[in-house]
This record gives C-alpha cells, sequence and structure tokens, in this order.
C-alpha cells in the first residue's frame, strides 16, 4: 500500500479503506481498498454511469474471505472521482451508434476506453501495486480487455463478466434495456431521480432475483453519493468512439475466465461469448437466470468462480 496516500474508513463499508488518488493526468480517482496487504491483489472495473458501489459489499467481502485484497473504484466523470468538462461540440448519438453496430469507431468523444485502461495502469502505479488479477463487468469488462492487451505487465489473470468485444452484427441491446440505460427521468427531484434507478435496476437485472428494498436504498445511497448524468453520457460516448475490440482480443495472452447471464437482456449473452471465442483459450461460463446485474442470490456462484479462476 502506497504509504503517502491518506486513508479512512469507508463510511459505507467498514472493512474497507478509501482514498483518492492523483493520477497525474489530470484526473483523479475515488478508491476503496479491503484484505491484507500482501495477499493477490484483485482490481475490479465497473461499467457505464455504474459507482463503484455497484460491486456489492457482500460480493467484496467474500473475495476478501477467500483470501484476496480487493480494489474497487469510481471510474472517471462517476461517483467522487474527477468530472470531465468537455467544450466540444455535441454528438449525434444515434449517428454514431449507427456506425457503432458495424463495428467502426467514432471522433469526438471527451476520451475513449483507451484512456479509462489507462487510468487503471496509472491508480496501479500510484498505489504501489506491481500487477493484479482483474474483473471488469459490462464497460469495464471492455476496459480491462485493452488494459489486458496493452499492459500485460501488470495483469496476473482476467475475468470478464457480462461484457461484449462490440464485434460487428453482434445483436443489439433490446430496445427496452438500452433506453432505460440512456433514458431520463420523468422529473429531475430526488424521488424522481431514485425511482428512474429503480427501473433501470428491474429493466436490466436478474428476473426474479431483485430485492426492491436493497434496490430502493441502493439508489438512494447511491444518488446522495453522486448524481451525474453527464458523466454517464460521456462514458457512453467513450464506448461508441472506441469500436469494435476484436484486434485487441487477439493480443490478450493471459489466462481468460468469461462469465454471463443467460437473462441478460442489455448484452445477450451472445456478446460474451463473442468475447471468449476472440481471446486465445478462454474458458466461457453460462450462469442461469442471471441479468445484467449481481443480486446476492449469485454472489456465492460468481465469487467462487472468480476465486478458483484466479487461484
Amino acid at each position: 500500500m502506497n504509504n503517502s496516500l491518506q486513508y479512512s474508513i469507508s463510511p459505507y463499508t467498514p472493512f474497507m479503506q478509501e482514498t483518492t488518488v492523483d493520477l497525474g493526468n489530470g484526473i483523479q480517482l475515488h478508491v476503496e481498498i479491503g484484505g491484507k496487504t500482501d495477499d493477490p491483489a484483485i482490481i475490479l472495473i465497473m461499467g457505464l454511469g455504474a459507482q463503484m458501489l455497484f460491486w456489492p459489499d457482500f460480493f467484496c467481502k467474500s473475495l476478501i474471505d477467500q483470501g484476496f485484497r480487493v480494489i474497487r473504484f469510481d471510474n472517471r466523470d462517476i461517483g467522487l472521482s474527477s468530472k470531465i468538462r468537455h467544450k466540444g461540440p455535441r454528438l449525434n448519438t444515434f449517428k454514431l451508434m449507427g456506425r457503432f453496430a458495424f463495428g467502426l469507431s467514432n471522433q469526438g468523444s471527451p476520451y475513449n476506453l483507451y484512456d479509462m485502461a489507462d487510468d487503471v495502469a496509472l491508480l496501479m502505479d500510484r498505489l504501489g501495486i506491481a500487477n493484479a488479477n482483474i474483473i471488469g463487468a459490462s464497460m469495464g469488462g471492455m476496459i480491462a480487455q485493452i488494459f489486458a492487451a496493452k499492459h500485460p505487465e501488470k495483469v496476473d489473470k482476467v475475468a470478464l463478466l457480462f461484457t461484449s468485444n462490440n464485434q460487428p452484427f453482434l445483436p443489439p441491446p433490446f430496445p427496452k434495456q438500452l433506453f432505460s440505460l440512456i433514458g431520463k427521468p420523468a422529473s429531475r427531484d430526488e424521488d424522481g431521480i431514485i425511482n428512474h434507478s429503480l427501473k433501470v435496476f428491474n429493466v436490466i437485472g436478474s428476473p426474479g432475483y431483485i430485492n426492491q428494498v436493497d434496490a430502493l436504498q441502493t439508489a438512494r445511497k447511491l444518488y446522495q453519493r453522486s448524481y451525474y448524468p453527464a458523466g454517464v453520457l460521456q462514458q457512453f460516448l467513450a464506448i461508441l468512439c472506441t469500436g469494435s475490440l476484436v484486434q485487441i482480443d487477439k493480443q490478450i495472452q493471459k489466462p481468460t475466465l468469461v462469465v454471463h447471464g443467460s437473462k441478460d437482456r442489455l448484452l445477450p449473452s451472445s456478446h460474451g461469448k463473442a468475447v471468449s471465442n476472440a481471446i486465445s483459450g478462454a474458458k466461457f461460463e453460462l450462469i442461469e437466470g442471471m441479468g445484467h446485474d449481481i443480486p446476492a442470490h449469485f454472489i456465492p456462484q460468481l465469487s467462487g468462480l472468480f476465486a478458483k479462476h484466479f487461484k
């Protein structure tokens, strides 16, 4: 652990310590770390518009209890990390999505997923972590693919959760799921925004496994911690301006496990299959009944799969 950083107990998770890390590239990332310093590290990279608290406490604790040091963080533009103020022209999202569907990259976003992968490399340097296991979820899985290809010396093993390599002609997200994610709340007050978050959780999550009380508490906690919709749009543009990762996947030499839910309607499971097919020697695991989330019911199975892969 870097002793020059100031750590305090996380207000959300007593078994994690939090700190803010200046990457030296104009970005500061808010980070939580749990587990023993000399245990092998797992870095968790979250998805589009998702604060680090989307990695459930129970999931983090389960990995810590299996002998790992767990690091989760807010990506740039979300949570308590730096927000990117962009003065460039407004981009036509639907035009970009059209090109993206054919595997083409786009121009004009304030940053892309390669920049976000570099954030992870700088974070590891600042924390004094030479190499780590990586788990990336959704957009975080795309960042993890780039990170594993571009910074192999920093990577031990890779696990990818409900993600994609955005290769051309993969089935698109179901419209209901996509538009719930990029849609606007009915009103701008706290209740309107929390109700919108709840709707998103229910639309993209695992059918029959969403605890509505927990979901409501989570939505309120996330809103009160940080609400920055401009960051969600900019992260979405970062995906659209990165394009297909098929060539990146061919460069990954690290042992890779790809995990996907059978009920994922935001990124159907064929996206995960495409990733595992493109990475040499990758293993694919389909979780029956799981959607595009990490509900408590599936955490023992997921954390067990990841711990076994990393050991």
